[in-house]
Order: structure tokens, then sequence, then C-alpha cells
């Protein structure tokens, strides 16, 4: 029975987060290393700045790739307020650079990636690809990945990533919810929209998550709920699920 399976595809098809994760850890030291008179000014504050300014500005307009850069600058100028330390352009041109570095990552897929795809689209499955961000930045990952082999133009970027955007999407396709799954790591842009639009979903469990998907889940599912830890579990999972 043929299912229309939507795959994020930031840290659920390839790497992203532990980029970021690896960028803030350069971000914190430099600056505890630029307030290291100041015996208040520790790593872990100023990792929880970034990541509140980083949040905020994505609830109010989304993924955009200016966000990351900005949350550093607006970290680097909250606490050189803090102190009294006086800012810099060399300085802020540095935390620029620095953050925009994160964006020229070489893309790297999850393991069994391949493998998956290729099972799932052997069986006759219909493979969608949903992602959030940018759409240059998102189509580079997918373009070097060749995912359309899988997906063809079955792909949706969107700026927002919510219950609004996976709801448009799937009125707007020839979707049947009862045999519609959505895949994603995020509690918050992929299981929580997919419950809200009756599909199924599938959670895919990170070693590492980024704060902005860890929220509650405080919705009864009303169809098929799964979390798995490796991607190879997909296929054999959708097919108990379906077998008669």
């Amino acid at each position: 029975m043929k299912q229309q399976l939507l795959f994020d595809l930031d840290d659920t098809l390839i790497y992203c987060n532990r980029y970021f994760f690896e960028t803030v850890d350069q971000f914190a030291e430099t600056l505890t290393t630029w307030f290291n008179s100041y015996p208040d000014i520790y790593a872990a504050a100023i990792k929880e700045k970034q990541t509140e300014i980083d949040l905020a500005l994505i609830e109010e307009s989304g993924f955009k790739s200016g966000h990351f850069p900005q949350s550093f600058i607006e970290t680097y100028h909250y606490f050189s307020a803090l102190t009294g330390r006086k800012t810099c352009k060399q300085e802020t041109d540095y935390l620029q650079q620095l953050a925009v570095s994160v964006f020229k990552h070489d893309v790297e897929p999850y393991p069994h990636m391949e493998n998956t795809l290729c099972a799932l689209q052997n069986s006759g499955h219909e493979l969608h690809l949903y992602t959030g961000g940018e759409p240059d930045i998102q189509q580079r990952k997918i373009e070097k990945m060749q995912l359309e082999r899988f997906f063809g133009s079955r792909i949706y970027i969107r700026q927002q990533k919510n219950n609004a955007a996976l709801e448009a999407i799937l009125q707007a396709g020839d979707f049947d919810r009862t045999h519609t799954w959505m895949i994603g790591n995020s509690i918050r842009t992929d299981v929580i929209p997919a419950i809200t639009a009756g599909i199924h979903a599938i959670h895919m469990l990170a070693s590492e998550e980024w704060k902005y998907n860890n929220i509650p889940l405080d919705l009864t599912p009303s169809r098929g709920f799964f979390r798995l830890k490796r991607l190879q579990e997909i296929p054999q999972t959708i097919e108990r699920f379906i077998a008669p």
C-alpha cells in the first residue's frame, strides 16, 4: 500500500546542528577570552544569551541565515554594555565571519540515508522533502546530496516551518492523510504539525538536540506515532504498521 512520506532535511537526513554547536563553542571561547578580566562572563552565560537572542529572532520571522550572525553580534554588544567594555569593528567583523562560516560546511548524510530512501522508493512509496530555511542554502544541500533522485519536484522549502506551512502543503497537494507521514527530528516543526494535521509521524531522536526543537509534546496522536533512533528502522516500521 503506497504511503506518502514527507522527510525533514536537517538533522533527519543530513547533519546540521553539530556544526552550529561547534561554532557556538568557538564563539563562547572567543568572548571569554575577550572578557577574561570580568569573572562573571563565562561560557555557559554567553551560550545562554546567544540562544535566547537566536530563538527570539526565529520566532519573529522564521529561519533566516542572518539570524545566526546577528545573535553573535547582539550577544557581544549585550556583554559589552553589561561590563562597560568597548566594542570595535574588528571584533564585530570577526564574529560576523565566524557565524557565517557555519553555512559553508560540507554536507554530510546521516548513516544509511541512501539505503533507507532507496528501500522506501523501491517499495513504491512516494517521497517528499519538506525543509525550513532559505531557499539558496537548502537547495545547495539538496543538490550536493543529489536528493532529486528520490524526491523529484516534490520538494518544499519554507521560511516558516509550522502548523500552517504543513497544512498548506497538504491542502495544495494530492495527499491522503490516512497514508501520509511526517518524518523529522523536531517536536516543534515536524511532530506537532503532523499530529495537528491528522497524519502519521515519526520522530527521529537526535543524540544532541537544539533547544528550539525541545518543547513538550502535549497532543495525543490520532494516527501512527513512532520514535526511532536510526534511519534504517523507518522502512520496517512503516511496513509493520500498514500490514493487514
